[in-house]
C-alpha cells in the first residue's frame, strides 16, 4: 500500500488549486489523481474567453486559466497519477484506483479532498418524448467533439436549455457555420449568465423562448429531422402552442450533477438539493479528514469562484493533517434554507474554526427585484442585506462576522430572501 499525507482526487481547476494550497500550507507528500490524460479537467475544451476575470483580472480562454495552475506543479513536490481511475473510498481514507500504466492501486491518505466535479444531465434523465435518432447530444459532448476532435455535429440546430454551456454552444455553432434556430428553456427565466445571454444570443439574432420544452423528436432515415416545441404552464405543455422546428440536431443543456458515487461510498452525507456533500466552513464532509470543493460540491458559475473554494479547501487539509483544525466540534451552527433559497454552502459551521467571518453561497429560487438577504435566528433577524436583483443562475454570498455567529452559538441559523422591499 503507497501512503500519502493528502490525496486530491480530480486533476481539475478545483484539484489542482486545492493541492498547491495544501502544500503552500504545509502539506508533506500531496498526489493528485486524475481519470484523464492530462490535467485541466473541462477546461481544456472550454477555447471561449471569460475565465479568470476574478482571479487574474483579465480574460482567458479555459485553457489558458488551467495552464496557469498546471506551471505551478514542476518544482512543487506534488505527485501526479493521470490516466488513473479512483474506483473506491473508504471512511478509513483508503483509495482504491486502477491505472493503465501501474494497475490496481491501493492508497492510504491522512486527508482527502475530492474535487470530482460534476457531469451533464442527458435525454433520459429529463423524460423527453419521441423517437430515438442520431444527433441529440449534450451541450458538453458536442463541445468537446467541435473543440477538441474537430467534427462538426450539425447543420441546423435547436438548443434545449439555457444554462451556460447551451448558450455558449448557440456562438460556438453559429461561428462554425451552423444556423441555430432558437434556444428552448422550460422555466420563465434563463439559468445562464446575463453577459452570455447577450454575447451569445442577442449579440447573434438567436431566439429565446421561454416557458418553452421539446414535446416530441421526429426523424428520417435514423437522422433527427424535426422537433417539436411546445409552451409550458407549470411546467405541462399546452395543447395547440405547438412550433415545429426543422433541425438535424439538438443539443441538452439541462443541468448538471455532482459526481458524487464515490462521496457515497465513503459514507458521506449528502445534501439532496445541492446533490453535494454536506461541509463546514472548512470544506470538510462529514467524515473527519476528507473535504469537497468546486462543482462535485455545488455547481459554480464561475470557475474563479471554484478556485477561491478550491483554496479554502486546501488550507484546511493542510491544517487538519497538522493537527490545527479538529475532526469534530461541540460549536457547529446549522445553516437552513428560508424563502425563496434553494441551499447553501456550507450547510455548518463550525464556530471554533472560524477566524474573524464565515461566507455562506446560496442561489435563489427565481428571480427577485429589490430583494433583501436576511438572516435569522429563529427569534429575529440578525444581518440584512439588499440586492436590487437576484437571479437563479448567479450564486449569492452572504459574509456573516464571527460576532454574530458567537451570538447565535446553540441556534440554527436561517438564510432568506424577502421580495418588494417587505419589511423585517
Amino acid at each position: 500500500m503507497i501512503r500519502y499525507d493528502l490525496v486530491v482526487i480530480g486533476g481539475g481547476p478545483a484539484g489542482i488549486a486545492a493541492a498547491e494550497e495544501a502544500k503552500k500550507n504545509g502539506a508533506g507528500s500531496v498526489l493528485i489523481i486524475e481519470r484523464e490524460k492530462e490535467l485541466g479537467g473541462i477546461l481544456n475544451q472550454c477555447i471561449h474567453s471569460g475565465f479568470g476575470i476574478h482571479i487574474f483580472k483579465e480574460q482567458l480562454s479555459g485553457p489558458e486559466y488551467a495552464k496557469k495552475f498546471i506551471d505551478l506543479l514542476p518544482g512543487s513536490g506534488i505527485e501526479i497519477k493521470t490516466d488513473t481511475t479512483v474506483i473506491g473510498i473508504t471512511p478509513k481514507k483508503i483509495i482504491t484506483a486502477v491505472s493503465a500504466e501501474e494497475g490496481f492501486l491501493k492508497i492510504e491518505a491522512g486527508a482527502i479532498i475530492l474535487a470530482m466535479g460534476c457531469r451533464e444531465r442527458t435525454r433520459s434523465s429529463i423524460a423527453i418524448p419521441g423517437e430515438r435518432p442520431s444527433g441529440i447530444f449534450t451541450a458538453g459532448t458536442a463541445q468537446k467533439y467541435i473543440n477538441v476532435e474537430g467534427y462538426m455535429v450539425g447543420k441546423k440546430v435547436l438548443i434545449l436549455g439555457s444554462g451556460d454551456i447551451g448558450l455558449i454552444m448557440a456562438r460556438r455553432m453559429t461561428l462554425e457555420g451552423a444556423k441555430v434556430e432558437a434556444v428552448v428553456e422550460i422555466m420563465p427565466h434563463s439559468n445562464g449568465l446575463k453577459r452570455n445571454i447577450a454575447q451569445c444570443l442577442d449579440d447573434y439574432g438567436i431566439p429565446l423562448y421561454l416557458s418553452h420544452t421539446v414535446t416530441d423528436i421526429k426523424s428520417e432515415n435514423g437522422r433527427l429531422s424535426k422537433v417539436i416545441v411546445s409552451k409550458v404552464e407549470g411546467f405541462e405543455p399546452i395543447p395547440g402552442t405547438e412550433i415545429e422546428f426543422e433541425v438535424d440536431t439538438l443539443l441538452l443543456s439541462v443541468g448538471l450533477v455532482p459526481e458524487n458515487e464515490l462521496s457515497r461510498k465513503a459514507g458521506i452525507l449528502l445534501d439532496s438539493r445541492t446533490n453535494g456533500a454536506v461541509v463546514d466552513g472548512k470544506m470538510m464532509t462529514s467524515v473527519p479528514g476528507i473535504f469537497a470543493c468546486g462543482n462535485v460540491l455545488h455547481v459554480h458559475d464561475l470557475v474563479d469562484f471554484v478556485t477561491s473554494e478550491a483554496q479554502k479547501a486546501g488550507k484546511a487539509a493542510a491544517e487538519y493533517l497538522s493537527g490545527k483544525i479538529s475532526a469534530s466540534s461541540e460549536n457547529i451552527i446549522d445553516i437552513e434554507t428560508g424563502d425563496f433559497v434553494g441551499y447553501t454552502v456550507p450547510q455548518k459551521i463550525d464556530l471554533s474554526e472560524t477566524e474573524k467571518f464565515a461566507e455562506i453561497f446560496f442561489r435563489v429560487k427565481k428571480v427577485l427585484s429589490n430583494a433583501k438577504i436576511v438572516l435569522s435566528d429563529g427569534s429575529g433577524v440578525v444581518l440584512s442585506k439588499k440586492r436590487e436583483q437576484m437571479l437563479p443562475a448567479e450564486m449569492e454570498k452572504l459574509i456573516v462576522p464571527k460576532k454574530i455567529l458567537e451570538e447565535a452559538k446553540g441556534k440554527k441559523l436561517f438564510v432568506s430572501v424577502r421580495e418588494g422591499g417587505e419589511n423585517d
